[in-house]
């Protein structure tokens, strides 16, 4: 039974992570020099009586007057395979076949582009960013319960994801705002890893193009926007690299399933 590597690619890309964070915190802190020198508006919440209750500062209170703002994203992600099952597997029905979910860890880049006037409330994104995946397969002979009669097949793999997503958010209220967002995104995978591959016999293709779709908050800092945002991930392609196999033959189709949350931070 194959083991998770999840833990082993941290460990493997862990500098190409730091890397990639050090440079996206460069350049958004360069920008915000400037704009932590702009004075906060700031308003006043009086009681029925006109005595003061507190004071809310508007950070940002600019945000929306520059048609371009740059950010860096970390990406949380449970992934699994949709399984379609061949004939093949319905007619001999000797072995079953469940899709586990794994978890996964992305890092990318923000680009955000408004479209039209400074009070539209639609925007542009690219988000082209890096995640290492793990997607398993377990595989139990129909009849056998014991846990090495379990055979986990794994595809590991590291994906260039090339997202183009259209924002659309709500009035910004103080220094909160709501958005939903949806897209497709295209991905294309560098480099494919199996342990013992004369056991892990599942393949997949080296490209993918998934349909996603999300909510998020827009949360407004004095330097900088972070941004919470729930996305949930469809792939459109079959992505099962057929071979002659029992492994394969089991299967009509591969696609691809996620849940992430990210956590974006721009200027």
């Amino acid at each position: 039974m194959a083991t998770p590597h999840f833990r082993h690619q941290l460990h493997l890309y862990g500098a190409q992570v730091k890397r990639l964070a050090l440079v996206g915190l460069l350049v958004l802190l360069l920008p915000s020099v400037a704009l932590a020198q702009r004075k906060a508006r700031s308003k006043a919440n009086r009681g029925k009586n006109g005595t003061l209750k507190s004071i809310t500062t508007q950070n940002l209170p600019s945000y929306d007057e520059r048609w371009f703002h740059p950010g860096m994203y970390i990406a949380l992600t449970a992934s699994r395979f949709d399984i379609e099952q061949s004939a093949w597997y319905v007619a001999n029905r000797n072995v079953t076949a469940n899709s586990i979910i794994s978890p996964t860890l992305g890092v990318g880049f923000i680009g955000d582009a408004r479209i039209g006037g400074p009070n539209s409330p639609f925007i542009f994104r690219f988000a082209p960013g890096v995640s290492f995946l793990t997607r398993k397969v377990e595989y139990e002979p129909r009849g056998f319960a014991y846990p090495d009669s379990i055979l986990t097949q794994e595809v590991t793999s590291t994906v260039v994801q090339f997202p183009v997503l259209l924002k659309y958010q709500s009035d910004r209220r103080r220094n909160t705002r709501m958005y939903m967002i949806a897209g497709l995104s295209p991905s294309l995978t560098a480099s494919n890893r199996r342990s013992d591959p004369l056991r892990n016999q599942l393949r997949a293709i080296n490209s993918d193009l998934t349909l996603e779709y999300g909510v998020g908050l827009d949360l407004f800092y004095p330097l900088f926007k972070l941004a919470p945002e729930l996305r949930f991930s469809h792939g459109l392609r079959n992505v099962l690299e057929p071979h002659g196999g029992t492994i394969s033959k089991s299967l009509q189709s591969l696609t691809t399933n996620s849940v992430t949350l990210y956590i974006n931070i721009q200027n």
